[in-house]
């Protein structure tokens, strides 16, 4: 299976009701077991929920231009977030939700990616920002969220081309000044990672590039074999020159912090043979190491640079310099955990690409299907948090996106996703008390949305939208309750002591 399958088979104002925990009585803790400053949250991003694609000087993103070239649903009007951000405010509010982790569209606020600031744009993000400050709602905002302007990958092709560092950097440097003096957390790009290898190796997402025999689409344009590289090299140097441009002009007297997010697996050899092991090691170093080792040591890990090769670029000596410690946290986004089994075999074959170059195969834990609950596998979080923790000197982590897909359905009672929340937070709290330095904990989603691969099939929401409603209602779901239960104190969870 390859790599980029595995994620694909992850992708009314609310009444506070007492909740009793589905877990096993045991050990209770809650809320204010957690560190003071720990801060729990939902998430968005601005393709699936704003709605609004063409109003008030908004330009095609790549997601606007692939979803219309016939990959399924857009996110044209999704939830309509533009025009009922204060009614949804309103809803986070009345969970108890402490912070909002959401995307800015790059081509709303500057339609041709650089130059002139779009005022409607700019106007609906001071809005939306000071609603959740007024309601107590901390912000925590993502740069880019698979959403290049379109403008932008046609001029030069996005993310291939290393001008993308200046644009972004200058996008960067318009938010910073524009929302920077009420916003104190700022993630760079959201899974750098995986937007490369959908986007650049398999074809499955914007800009939908690939090459046989690779893609899963038929591809038109692009390599499989090197631009995954290419494209997140130059999201490293971007990342590296928005933080390092926020810690020379803006922290000192805007006092936030700038990370990045990358996608995660739970791993487990699928046998107890070196060569599995080593498989599962690879695939750590591929996917987490591949953002997080030059950040933290300045260069790609040993495994990639030996299998890669010359198809791996290379950081001069000065870019090295730059990208090492150009950060202030890290976004961990974890749905799942996989078998991992050597596949060494394909390191034969005359073309590699990111997946071959691991020399690995995956198979899903639990044996869930797409469309169907996520194994609940809570262990498969707090692994990887502290992974982290051990090979990357302990950095600041938030999680950046957990949470429970099921089929859309207008029914409330979501019971597998309130297990699946509480179980997770115990790992996250587990993790705490074995000093991974995690500090918040953003549950995906705050409603239901445009799923990036599958529309509106899917729903990973607290709160239920019918979207056959021409007023997009939105409807609380059990999960709802019991995560502001939880939130507000009131919810006591019982401690399973079987995390790992």
């Amino acid at each position: 299976m390859k790599f980029f399958k595995n994620y694909s088979l992850m992708l009314l104002p609310l009444l506070v009701l007492p909740f009793t925990s589905v877990l096993s009585l045991e050990e209770a803790y809650n809320r204010y077991d957690f560190p003071p400053e720990f801060v729990f949250g939902s998430g968005t991003s601005a393709y699936q929920v704003e709605g609004a694609a063409d109003e008030d000087g908004r330009t095609p993103s790549i997601w606007d231009v692939f979803a219309h070239a016939g990959h399924g649903a857009a996110g044209d009007v999704a939830c309509d977030q533009y025009h009922k951000y204060k009614e949804d405010v309103k809803l986070m509010k009345d969970i108890g939700l402490e912070a909002y982790r959401f995307s800015i569209s790059w081509s709303r606020l500057l339609p041709s990616g650089r130059g002139p600031v779009n005022p409607k744009g700019l106007q609906y993000y001071n809005n939306l920002i000071d609603e959740l400050i007024t309601h107590g709602i901390d912000p925590h905002v993502t740069l880019h969220h698979f959403d290049l302007p379109q403008a932008l990958q046609d001029e030069y092709g996005g993310w291939l081309s290393r001008e993308s560092v200046r644009d972004f950097t200058a996008y960067a440097d318009t938010c910073f000044k524009e929302f920077g003096d009420r916003v104190l957390h700022w993630t760079t790009l959201n899974e750098a990672n995986v937007f490369a290898l959908g986007g650049y190796d398999q074809g499955i997402t914007p800009p939908g590039r690939c090459s046989p025999p690779f893609g899963l689409i038929n591809c038109t344009k692009g390599n499989s074999s090197i631009e995954p590289y290419i494209a997140v090299h130059n999201m490293l140097l971007a990342h590296a020159s928005v933080t390092n441009l926020y810690k020379k002009h803006y922290k000192y007297k805007q006092h936030g912090s700038v990370g990045i997010s990358i996608y995660t697996y739970g791993t487990v050899p699928l046998t107890n043979s070196v060569e599995d092991k080593q498989a599962t090691d690879r695939l750590n170093d591929f996917l987490i190491g591949w953002i997080l080792h030059p950040l933290v040591f300045g260069d790609y890990p040993k495994t990639m640079r030996t299998r890669v090769g010359s198809r791996l670029p290379t950081f001069t000596a000065d870019e090295a310099k730059q990208v090492k410690g150009a950060f202030d946290f890290f976004g961990v986004i974890n749905y799942m955990a996989v078998y991992v089994k050597d596949n060494s075999s394909s390191q034969t074959q005359d073309l590699h690409d990111y997946n071959t170059d691991m020399a690995l195969t995956m198979t899903l834990f639990g044996n869930t299907t797409f469309g169907s609950e996520h194994a609940n596998t809570p262990w498969s979080l707090q692994q990887v948090l502290l992974y982290i923790k051990e090979t990357y000197d302990n950095p600041p982590i938030y999680i950046a996106e957990n949470g429970q897909t099921t089929p859309q359905t207008s029914s409330l009672e979501d019971t597998t996703r309130v297990r699946f929340l509480s179980s997770h937070i115990e790992a996250v709290l587990d993790s705490i008390r074995k000093g991974s330095n995690v500090k918040g904990y953003f549950q995906w989603s705050l409603m239901d949305l445009f799923e990036l691969f599958r529309g509106y099939e899917l729903s990973y929401g607290l709160y239920y939208v019918d979207f056959k409603d021409p007023y997009l209602k939105r409807y609380p779901k059990l999960s709802a309750h019991w995560y502001s239960s939880f939130l507000m104190g009131t919810l006591h969870l019982q401690c399973s002591h079987s995390v790992l």
